[in-house]
Order: structure tokens, then C-alpha cells, then sequence
């Protein structure tokens, strides 16, 4: 597959073509071994916070994938943070790759994840990549920027 990216309306900013949610039994976007009821679901619906910055990722990428926006709103930091988020429906996100992570122990106020997400539209594949940067706020880590690569 060669590597092909299509422009995005927001760094590190997924979609998921098929409109609605997902079933909670469904298995969760994020690519972890678990219902999205169980896995991201459960922090889309405030039953969980995401207790990692590689949580908050896999929660961040599932959101995008059934396009929860508020969450993502609700999940990125003020000061970067867009007024309105608009996701592209023609995109269906299919896969998310962890490549690396640094920092966003217990022990830290930041941390990095840096992923591969894959996405089909219009009979294209292509690839997303980014070096996610998160902080911990009020005992809450939120997505502060990306750089795409």
C-alpha cells in the first residue's frame, strides 16, 4: 500500500463513514480486544476516564470513528481546542496503529503517543500519522496538539 494521506479537518481527526453508534456488544474501533461498550464507550459515555495519554488516544480515535465530536471537544485542551469540529462522514476509519509512547505515567504531567491511523474513502486507502502531545489538567489528561508526519 503506498502511503497516501487525505486532509484532514483537525489534527489527529478520524471519522467513521457508517452513520450512528455503535452497538456496546460491537467490537471497539480502537483495535483493543473489547466491546466498545466495555473499551471506549465506556469513556464516551462518562463511565470512565481514560487513566493514559494511550487511552486517551484509542478513546480520541474510536470517537472519531463513530463521531462522537462533543467528546473530542470535551477531550482536547482549552487552549488549543477548536470552537466547532466538523467531521468529514465520507471517511471510514479501519485501523489504529500505537507505534510509540513516552511519559503519561502517574508520575507525569505529559505524554506522547504516536500512531497510525488507516481510512478508506471514496474507494482510496491512506494513512493518517501523528506524534500526539497530552497533558495532565486538573487530574485529567487532555489532547494538546500533533505534529503529522
Amino acid at each position: 500500500m503506498s502511503r497516501s494521506r487525505k486532509p484532514s479537518r483537525s489534527p489527529g481527526a478520524p471519522s467513521r463513514a457508517a452513520g450512528g453508534p455503535l452497538s456496546p456488544a460491537a467490537p471497539c474501533p480502537c483495535g483493543l480486544p473489547a466491546a466498545y461498550g466495555d473499551c471506549c464507550g465506556a469513556c464516551h459515555t462518562g463511565r470512565r476516564v481514560p487513566s493514559t495519554p494511550e487511552a486517551l488516544m484509542r478513546s480520541r480515535y474510536a470517537a472519531f470513528a463513530v463521531r462522537d465530536a462533543d467528546y473530542l471537544l470535551a477531550t482536547w485542551h482549552p487552549d488549543t481546542r477548536p470552537a466547532t469540529l466538523d467531521l468529514d462522514e465520507d471517511v471510514r476509519w479501519t485501523g489504529l496503529e500505537i507505534l510509540a509512547t513516552t511519559g503519561g505515567t502517574a508520575f507525569h504531567q505529559e505524554g506522547r503517543v504516536e500512531f497510525r491511523a488507516h481510512w478508506t474513502s471514496g474507494g482510496r486507502q491512506g494513512e493518517q500519522r501523528e506524534d500526539s502531545r497530552f497533558v495532565r489538567v486538573a487530574g485529567r489528561w487532555l489532547y494538546l496538539d500533533g505534529e503529522s508526519g
